[in-house]
């Protein structure tokens, strides 16, 4: 029996689903290259990678479930800390933005700031008390606070960590994500996935829905125990013209590489990048510590 190991620790879950659903995206898989001409592409070796990247991130927490009382009737909301922040690496790296917000997040119309001892929760009205929507509105606020703080720098290569969408206003923005839930491709060009090699990339293929983006596939240097290990998908917006978005495919896979986690540094290796990952645990050690606030919270409310 031949088995392979994930590399990501258990806690994780996979990186890969083990059989992934087709997208409902409409995908045209012939902007770099006819489908006869799929293979994977190994990016120039010199001057392709721009020598200042712009690392962003966010994080988020949930302080406290909260209800919003109006007489009888109640409504549910969050109290929540978030944070984002910005790596920029120009041959040593250094977090350049941290900054933390927090809010009550409820679609009550009464609602207003929670005053605890340490900290305030600002209302941040959310379309109605769904656990879902909650936690969307959560999600914007946070992209909105990434979008500013990267915005703020001046770098050619913007790493974004997560997919692009609301974010890709920003000036040479690229969505970096680490996890695969869904097939983008089909049959020979799916197979090119497989054969690549570590900082290879597939040919750019743009992607229709809801909205629309360019994309590719990079492997990143690791063990390769499954067709899938150290595969991450870039996305790049759609205005990019053809020759610039190759151009930048090209940059992004001559400089990932280098940024790489290794096994024993990083249990989401290879593809938790180190400026990522360093930011996030800056970002997490700003949020506060989590029972101190929620004990604030309930002697708020008494």
């Amino acid at each position: 029996m031949r088995f392979a190991i994930e590399t990501w620790a258990p806690e994780y879950g996979a990186a890969t689903d083990h059989e992934l659903p087709e997208t409902g995206a409409t995908v045209d898989a012939e902007i770099e290259r006819d489908l006869d001409g799929w293979a994977p592409i190994t990016p120039p070796s010199l001057g392709a990678a721009p020598e200042r990247i712009l690392f962003t991130d966010g994080v988020r927490r949930v302080d406290a479930q909260v209800w919003i009382e109006d007489g009888a009737a109640s409504c549910p909301g969050i109290c929540a800390t978030y944070a984002a922040g910005a790596v920029l690496c120009d041959g040593r790296a250094e977090v350049v933005s941290a900054e933390v917000r927090r809010g009550l997040f409820t679609a009550a119309p009464q609602a207003e700031a929670i005053m605890c001892r340490h900290v305030s929760y600002p209302v941040r009205s959310a379309p109605s008390g769904d656990p879902d929507v909650l936690s969307l509105a959560l999600q914007q606020r946070m992209g909105e606070l990434e979008i500013t703080l990267a915005a703020a720098h001046d770098a050619p290569l913007v790493i974004v960590d997560g997919p692009l969408r609301g974010r890709q206003s920003v000036p040479g923005a690229v969505g970096y994500i680490k996890t695969h839930h869904v097939s983008y491709l089909k049959g020979a060009q799916e197979q090119v996935v497989a054969a690549l090699g570590a900082g290879q990339r597939t040919p750019v293929f743009l992607m229709m829905s809801s909205w629309s983006r360019f994309s590719w596939y990079l492997r990143l240097p690791g063990s390769i125990g499954h067709p899938w290990a150290g595969v991450v998908r870039c996305e790049a917006s759609a205005d990019h013209e053809t020759s610039d978005v190759i151009a930048l495919a090209d940059a992004v896979a001559a400089a990932l590489p280098r940024f790489s986690s290794k096994p024993h540094k990083d249990p989401r290796a290879p593809q938790n990048l180190y400026p990522i990952a360093g930011l996030e645990r800056e970002l997490r050690r700003r949020l506060g510590d989590a029972a101190l606030l929620y004990r604030d919270l309930r002697v708020a409310a008494a």
